[in-house]
């Protein structure tokens, strides 16, 4: 019934709703008057422009048969249109559980529908329960859609993946294969590796990118040290070490994050198309060319590469912040020098980075 009326435009719903009342009396089906309160005080709301998103989703749930959007545990079903098969079986399950509860009268849709603090919470309680609580079969919903909602983001991540290789893979072969810069690369390494032994910054978020533990040795050949530091960027393997956390600062929502965190945190936003983007245009140019972070933000939005719009100054800003947490850690491997110059080695040894990034592991 809500979800009817919640189909047209509300004028027309309100215009119906004297019309629908009849019919269901008719019908003997006649609905409470704390209902038809509810119905008139909410598409009013509507109407007039005054009802938000959350007024709306709460006089729906004030049926007593409506899954909550965000339980207590934080747990959010899915969309409609979004949810698999395990989703949508726990979606139907969960409404049938909770027609049955209405029917039982352990559910009171008129108290919701007045707003009783003590009816909403049984009724988050109720549904809380029910989330957490094994089926018959063993399976318990909220993780059993947890996992389904994981299993396709890492597909669409790998498909997403696969795809950005390829088009790395298509764009290098009409490229000319650079001379690899055997000195320079030595030279880079000896400084990685003071680096990783120090405290600090940027070590500690280089060996979180590389994935390499505290006091773990490192690659004794210096081409695979410096591909796996780099590739680590494009894609962080593991967090930055925990020794220095609280229980207070992990709590402390508002609190700010420190400048490692923030970096790594960018490292994870950067989206594969802007990788692609980035360093293809970088092959193509060759060393010498800028690759400074407001000017790998216009490499992105002219690329020819990738599907994107930049042309929005805000949409700039953020590539040119993400980047501006790449370019001090490509500076301390030798991609780019102190005037964020790209270098012969830089030039050679992104691309290699890249495609190992992205490679599937053996």
């Amino acid at each position: 019934m809500v979800r009817a009326l919640l189909a047209v435009p509300s004028g027309v719903a309100l215009v119906a709703v004297p019309d629908l009342r009849r019919a269901l009396l008719a019908a003997g089906n006649p609905m409470s008057p704390a209902f038809w309160d509810s119905v008139k005080a909410t598409l009013g709301a509507i109407e007039s422009g005054n009802a938000t998103v959350g007024d709306v989703q709460r006089w729906l749930e004030s049926t007593g048969t409506e899954p909550l959007l965000l339980t207590r545990s934080f747990f959010v079903w899915p969309e409609e249109d979004e949810r698999g098969p395990v989703a949508e079986e726990m979606y139907r399950r969960l409404v049938v559980h909770l027609e049955e509860r209405v029917a039982e009268g352990v559910i009171d849709p008129d108290a919701l529908a007045r707003k009783d603090d003590g009816a909403r919470e049984a009724y988050e309680d109720l549904q809380e329960h029910w989330l957490n609580s094994p089926l018959p079969d063993g399976r318990i919903p909220s993780v059993v859609v947890g996992e389904e909602q994981d299993e396709e983001m890492f597909a669409a991540r790998d498909e997403e993946e696969a795809f950005a290789l390829g088009e790395l893979r298509r764009i290098l072969t009409e490229l000319p294969e650079p001379v690899r810069p055997a000195s320079e690369l030595h030279r880079a390494c000896v400084r990685l590796r003071e680096v990783l032994a120090g405290p600090g910054y940027p070590g500690n978020v280089l060996r979180a990118c590389a994935g390499f533990e505290e006091g773990e040795e490192l690659p004794e050949d210096d081409e695979e040290l410096w591909l796996t530091v780099t590739a680590g960027i494009a894609g962080p393997i593991s967090d930055l070490p925990e020794e220095g956390d609280t229980v207070e600062g992990f709590t402390d929502l508002e609190g700010e994050l420190g400048h490692e965190d923030t970096a790594l945190a960018a490292l994870c936003a950067i989206h594969y198309a802007d990788w692609l983007a980035v360093v293809a245009a970088l092959a193509r140019r060759g060393p010498g060319v800028l690759a400074s972070p407001e000017r790998i933000a216009r490499l992105i939005a002219e690329s020819d590469d990738i599907d994107v719009d930049l042309d929005d100054p805000e949409d700039l800003e953020a590539a040119e912040m993400l980047f501006g947490s790449v370019t001090p850690l490509w500076a301390s491997l030798g991609i780019v020098d102190r005037n964020e110059i790209l270098t012969p080695l830089g030039h050679w040894g992104l691309p290699r980075a890249l495609e190992r990034a992205w490679s599937p592991f053996d």
